[in-house]
């Protein structure tokens, strides 16, 4: 396991008794070096949104079981913060939460010359993706072939 991975891993198991406490769904941990700095960075989300003060509460939380527990080496910055519209989703639970949403699909490899694609998520399942679009028809994609899947914006 990667440095990375151990930490975002060790700072999972920090928030999930927070996340219980209250009523907080933890949707990703990441540890990226962004310009130069490092960030550590929690996603969490709830029915109708997360607001400001809820960022605050845990970051606070966060902040003090990171300093009490101290294991990573690096300075970083800590960001709390909701998934917010364009974030990747990466796991299954994220999918599963998108059903029915608008979704941006980019490819390794293009179908029918394109590489892009917006659409409604309708299923997915541990090896493909399918979309549906406005004329109704349906698109089966290998999630191999996905580089990114995102929320839509609609604007």
């Amino acid at each position: 396991m990667t440095k990375r991975e151990t930490y975002e891993q060790k700072t999972e198991q920090l928030l999930l008794p927070i996340m219980e406490e209250h009523q907080f769904e933890l949707v990703d941990v990441e540890f990226v070096k962004e310009a130069g700095n490092w960030f550590l960075r929690a996603y969490i989300d709830k029915p109708g949104g997360i607001g400001v003060d809820d960022c605050e509460t845990v970051s606070r939380r966060l902040s003090d079981l990171l300093d009490e527990q101290d294991f990573i080496e690096e300075s970083y910055i800590l960001e709390v913060s909701s998934p917010g519209l364009g974030r990747p989703l990466k796991k299954d639970k994220d999918l599963e939460r998108s059903i029915g949403e608008s979704v941006d699909v980019r490819l390794f490899r293009a179908i029918d010359r394109q590489k892009e694609f917006t659409g409604i998520l309708k299923a997915w399942d541990k090896d493909t993706v399918t979309l549906e679009f406005e004329d109704e028809a349906t698109l089966v994609i290998e999630r191999s072939n996905i580089a990114l899947i995102r929320l839509a914006f609609d604007f």
